[in-house]
Protein backbone atom coordinates (compact mmCIF):
# COMPACT_ATOMS: atom_id res chain seq x y z
CA UNK A 1 0.00 0.00 0.00
CA UNK A 2 1.38 2.94 -1.16
CA UNK A 3 -0.25 6.39 -2.09
CA UNK A 4 -1.88 9.02 0.03
CA UNK A 5 -4.61 7.87 3.16
CA UNK A 6 -7.22 9.79 4.65
CA UNK A 7 -8.58 8.81 8.00
CA UNK A 8 -11.52 8.82 10.22
CA UNK A 9 -11.20 9.39 13.82
CA UNK A 10 -11.62 5.67 15.31
CA UNK A 11 -8.72 4.54 13.46
CA UNK A 12 -6.68 7.25 14.77
CA UNK A 13 -7.62 6.53 18.64
CA UNK A 14 -7.38 3.04 18.56
CA UNK A 15 -3.76 2.58 16.67
CA UNK A 16 -2.77 5.45 19.12
CA UNK A 17 -3.96 3.28 22.09
CA UNK A 18 -1.69 0.85 21.14
CA UNK A 19 1.16 2.63 20.52
CA UNK A 20 1.15 1.41 16.93
CA UNK A 21 0.05 4.75 15.52
CA UNK A 22 3.34 4.74 13.31
CA UNK A 23 2.45 1.98 11.54
CA UNK A 24 0.54 4.57 9.13
CA UNK A 25 3.42 6.75 8.67
CA UNK A 26 5.53 3.31 7.54
CA UNK A 27 2.88 1.78 4.98
CA UNK A 28 1.93 5.24 3.11
CA UNK A 29 3.56 8.25 1.66
CA UNK A 30 1.12 10.71 3.36
CA UNK A 31 -1.70 10.44 5.73
CA UNK A 32 -3.86 13.34 5.91
CA UNK A 33 -7.04 14.11 8.54
CA UNK A 34 -10.04 16.18 7.76
CA UNK A 35 -10.21 18.70 9.94
CA UNK A 36 -12.99 17.71 11.72
CA UNK A 37 -11.85 14.41 12.49
CA UNK A 38 -8.38 16.24 14.18
CA UNK A 39 -10.64 18.50 16.52
CA UNK A 40 -12.63 15.34 17.25
CA UNK A 41 -9.72 13.72 18.69
CA UNK A 42 -8.25 17.09 20.55
CA UNK A 43 -12.07 16.97 21.79
CA UNK A 44 -10.67 13.38 23.28
CA UNK A 45 -9.27 15.16 25.95
CA UNK A 46 -7.93 12.87 28.98
CA UNK A 47 -10.26 10.05 28.22
CA UNK A 48 -8.13 9.46 24.97
CA UNK A 49 -5.08 7.29 26.14
CA UNK A 50 -3.30 7.79 22.61
CA UNK A 51 -3.25 11.61 22.83
CA UNK A 52 0.43 11.96 23.16
CA UNK A 53 1.48 9.49 20.58
CA UNK A 54 -1.43 11.19 18.22
CA UNK A 55 0.40 15.29 19.16
CA UNK A 56 3.70 14.06 18.39
CA UNK A 57 2.71 12.61 15.06
CA UNK A 58 3.89 15.70 13.56
CA UNK A 59 3.71 13.74 10.00
CA UNK A 60 -0.12 13.80 9.80
CA UNK A 61 -1.13 16.39 7.73
CA UNK A 62 -4.80 18.17 9.12
CA UNK A 63 -6.44 19.63 6.10
CA UNK A 64 -9.76 21.47 5.82
CA UNK A 65 -12.17 21.01 3.15
CA UNK A 66 -12.12 23.02 0.00
CA UNK A 67 -15.98 22.59 -0.68
CA UNK A 68 -18.78 22.08 1.90
CA UNK A 69 -20.12 18.55 2.33
CA UNK A 70 -22.02 17.42 -0.24
CA UNK A 71 -25.75 17.13 1.18
CA UNK A 72 -26.17 12.88 0.40
CA UNK A 73 -22.89 12.54 2.67
CA UNK A 74 -23.72 15.00 4.92
CA UNK A 75 -27.26 13.19 5.29
CA UNK A 76 -25.96 9.47 5.55
CA UNK A 77 -23.27 10.04 7.45
CA UNK A 78 -21.72 11.45 10.37
CA UNK A 79 -19.78 14.89 9.97
CA UNK A 80 -16.35 12.89 10.39
CA UNK A 81 -16.83 10.22 8.06
CA UNK A 82 -18.84 12.48 5.40
CA UNK A 83 -15.08 14.61 5.53
CA UNK A 84 -13.01 11.98 5.07
CA UNK A 85 -15.01 10.68 2.05
CA UNK A 86 -15.04 14.38 0.83
CA UNK A 87 -11.65 15.24 1.56
CA UNK A 88 -10.46 11.76 -0.14
CA UNK A 89 -12.18 13.18 -3.44
CA UNK A 90 -11.05 16.90 -3.23
CA UNK A 91 -7.46 15.95 -2.90
CA UNK A 92 -7.54 12.35 -5.03
CA UNK A 93 -5.94 10.24 -2.10
CA UNK A 94 -5.40 6.41 -2.51
CA UNK A 95 -7.23 5.07 0.13
CA UNK A 96 -9.57 5.88 3.20
CA UNK A 97 -9.31 4.67 6.46
CA UNK A 98 -12.94 3.99 7.86
CA UNK A 99 -14.24 1.04 10.33
CA UNK A 100 -17.99 1.78 10.78
CA UNK A 101 -19.61 -0.60 8.15
CA UNK A 102 -22.36 1.70 6.73
CA UNK A 103 -19.53 4.69 5.69
CA UNK A 104 -17.01 2.15 4.13
CA UNK A 105 -20.05 0.91 1.80
CA UNK A 106 -20.94 4.33 0.97
CA UNK A 107 -17.76 5.19 0.05
CA UNK A 108 -17.09 2.44 -1.70
CA UNK A 109 -20.47 1.99 -3.52
CA UNK A 110 -21.59 5.21 -4.11
CA UNK A 111 -18.00 7.21 -4.11
CA UNK A 112 -15.58 4.21 -5.84
CA UNK A 113 -13.05 5.14 -2.90
CA UNK A 114 -10.77 2.58 -2.10
CA UNK A 115 -11.32 1.37 1.48
CA UNK A 116 -9.52 0.17 4.03
CA UNK A 117 -9.71 -0.59 7.75
CA UNK A 118 -7.90 -0.96 11.01
CA UNK A 119 -7.35 -4.94 10.84
CA UNK A 120 -6.25 -4.48 7.51
CA UNK A 121 -3.64 -2.15 8.22
CA UNK A 122 -2.73 -4.50 11.06
CA UNK A 123 -2.28 -7.24 8.43
CA UNK A 124 -0.24 -5.19 5.69
CA UNK A 125 1.75 -4.18 9.20
CA UNK A 126 2.65 -8.46 10.07
CA UNK A 127 3.31 -8.54 6.63
CA UNK A 128 6.02 -5.98 6.44
CA UNK A 129 7.50 -7.10 10.01
CA UNK A 130 6.20 -3.64 11.78
CA UNK A 131 4.72 -5.83 14.56
CA UNK A 132 4.89 -9.61 15.71
CA UNK A 133 1.19 -10.24 15.65
CA UNK A 134 -2.00 -9.00 14.44
CA UNK A 135 -3.96 -10.72 17.62
CA UNK A 136 -1.83 -8.69 20.47
CA UNK A 137 -3.18 -5.39 18.14
CA UNK A 138 -6.64 -6.34 18.01
CA UNK A 139 -6.98 -7.44 21.30
CA UNK A 140 -4.97 -4.48 22.67
CA UNK A 141 -7.50 -2.44 20.66
CA UNK A 142 -10.61 -3.76 22.37
CA UNK A 143 -8.83 -3.60 25.81
CA UNK A 144 -8.56 0.04 25.02
CA UNK A 145 -12.35 -0.34 24.83
CA UNK A 146 -12.34 0.12 20.63
CA UNK A 147 -15.30 -2.52 19.10
CA UNK A 148 -13.92 -4.45 16.68
CA UNK A 149 -16.79 -7.07 15.10
CA UNK A 150 -16.12 -10.79 16.13
CA UNK A 151 -16.04 -11.71 12.48
CA UNK A 152 -13.22 -9.13 11.60
CA UNK A 153 -11.38 -10.50 14.32
CA UNK A 154 -11.51 -14.26 13.10
CA UNK A 155 -10.99 -13.34 9.24
CA UNK A 156 -8.35 -10.60 10.21
CA UNK A 157 -6.71 -13.77 12.58
CA UNK A 158 -7.22 -16.46 9.66
CA UNK A 159 -5.53 -14.01 7.02
CA UNK A 160 -2.67 -13.56 9.39
CA UNK A 161 -2.15 -17.26 10.09
CA UNK A 162 -3.38 -16.51 14.09
CA UNK A 163 -6.29 -18.76 14.54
Amino acid sequence: MKGSLVSNTGPIIALSAIDHLEILKKIFEEVILPETVHNEIMQGGKDFTGLGFYRKATWIKVQSLTNPIEPLLGTLLDKGEASVIQLARETGADFVLIDERKARKIARKIYGVHVVGSARILLEAKHRGLIPNVREALEGMRSAGYWIHDDIMKTALEQAHEE
